[in-house]
């Protein structure tokens, strides 16, 4: 596991799914974790099952659309344990519609929440980062959880996609913007592909409909879209945050690590 000792980081959606495995695989490499969400319980559940294993970790309610919301968290990361150093850009939602039914409301907060809440992490991630992670030491990291469907398309669900593409091409302007200045921060994108989530199961959900088959069946259905053969897991996805989180990726900064099962690959 990567040395992230003396380090900090904010996870957002880090209560349940693959921000809480990172919060958890961050803390479990050294790193002081914030974990911030809207779902209080279960944030607080996962600080306090990182602090039951020896980690460093808290929660703080946060919505990802909110500019106020970002700017309290960063001031109590920098109260709470001297940072960050580390951004994890996790929070999401999903939203299944065909374009000609999708409501701008429902749009707007597909956009709102997935992308601007990552335009507000990295803007205010790099504002911070650049003073508690200056030029001769370690990196600043900011990490962006996009999607394979930001590199590919899929039908029913254009408006998701639309924002995990966005999150692609935001993370590579960021990652040359800090280069350009002289910033000592990288920024880079994970890309999951069919992960045992909350999120997948609602896919699943969905899919009955479509396979006119039960719950097992539509699962067990997209696990078929990984040639892999199997869906990945949120620990899977979170030991990639942690190695993009340390100095064994110092030399990668504007890259799109894809965790798909070869999805992407036919």
């Amino acid at each position: 596991m990567a040395e992230l000792d003396g380090r900090a980081a904010i996870v957002t959606g880090g209560a349940r799914g693959i921000g809480g495995a990172t919060a958890k695989a961050l803390a479990a490499a050294g790193a002081a974790v914030v974990v911030t969400d809207v779902l209080k319980a279960e944030g607080e559940a996962t600080a306090a099952a990182i602090r039951e294993a020896g980690g460093a970790a808290s929660y703080i309610a946060h919505d990802a659309a909110s500019e106020d919301d970002w700017e309290r968290v960063f001031a109590y990361a920098a109260e709470r344990c001297g940072g960050p150093h580390i951004v994890v850009n996790n929070a999401g939602i999903f939203i299944e519609r065909p374009l000609e039914e999708m409501t701008l409301e429902e749009w707007r907060r597909l956009t709102a929440v997935n992308l601007d809440g990552v335009f507000l992490g990295v803007k205010h991630g790099m504002r911070a980062l650049k003073d508690t992670c200056p030029p001769g030491g370690p990196s600043g990291s900011i990490v962006n959880l996009s999607s394979v469907a930001g590199i590919i398309g899929s039908p029913l669900s254009a408006g998701y996609s639309a924002t995990k593409g966005g999150v692609r091409l935001l993370t590579k302007s960021a990652a040359l913007e800090c280069a350009h200045l002289g910033y000592n921060i990288r920024v880079n994108s994970v890309h999951p592909g069919i992960i045992e989530t909350d999120m997948m199961r609602q896919v699943a959900r969905k899919a009955m409909k479509v396979q006119n088959a039960d719950f097992d069946g539509a699962w067990e259905w997209l696990s078929g879209f990984q040639p892999i053969g199997r869906k990945g897991r949120a620990d899977e996805i979170a030991s990639a945050v942690v190695f993009l989180a340390s100095e064994a990726s110092s030399l990668m900064t504007g890259a799109e690590l894809v965790l798909d099962g070869g999805l992407t690959a036919k």
